[in-house]
């Protein structure tokens, strides 16, 4: 009876042991995959980390996300650090983008943002031509973040005719 009881035991450790053992594998592949697409997402150049909000949404999207933010000719691409998606979660055009405001963080994203942070929020031109009057997004990013933003949405490829 106590050999039964035993061999049980070691038999429930063993299956017990085994999961654990698949629980820590999958953990250390989402890591790699994780590490794999941050690497991608960096060596195609023109990222920086920034956070992104839409003021005034609900759950997920009105809070403070941290991210990378990927220039491109048209739109600035906007991916999760923590997550696996190969495409941007937004794509915020360039066209009509017009900085709505600017401020550093306030009391209640000191929890969310770092303090060193510029919060820049970002709206576009209406069709009727109409500066908007609140912002759809907000990013917050680094001094240096900031200034390669600034640069990017001041600059126009060539061959890339504005509407205004």
């Amino acid at each position: 009876m106590e050999q039964l009881l035993l061999g049980i035991i070691f038999e429930s450790a063993q299956w017990l042991l085994a999961a654990l053992f698949l629980v820590l594998f999958v953990l250390v592949v989402l890591l790699l995959v994780g590490a794999l697409r941050r690497s991608v997402i960096e060596r195609r150049g023109g990222a920086v980390e920034c956070y992104l909000r839409m003021p005034g949404a609900r759950g997920r999207r009105g809070r403070w996300r941290i991210g990378y933010g990927r220039y491109g000719t048209e739109h600035l691409g906007w991916f999760p650090i923590f997550s696996l998606r190969p495409r941007p979660t937004a794509e915020l055009s360039r066209r009509g983008l017009v900085i709505v405001g600017r401020r550093s963080p306030a009391e209640e994203d000191h929890e969310q943002l770092p303090t060193d942070m510029s919060v820049v929020m970002i709206g576009w031109h209406g069709e009727d031509g109409q500066e908007p009057v609140e912002p759809v997004y907000e990013l917050a990013m680094g001094e240096m973040a900031l200034t390669g933003f600034l640069s990017w949405l001041e600059s126009m490829p060539p061959g890339t005719h504005w509407e205004s």
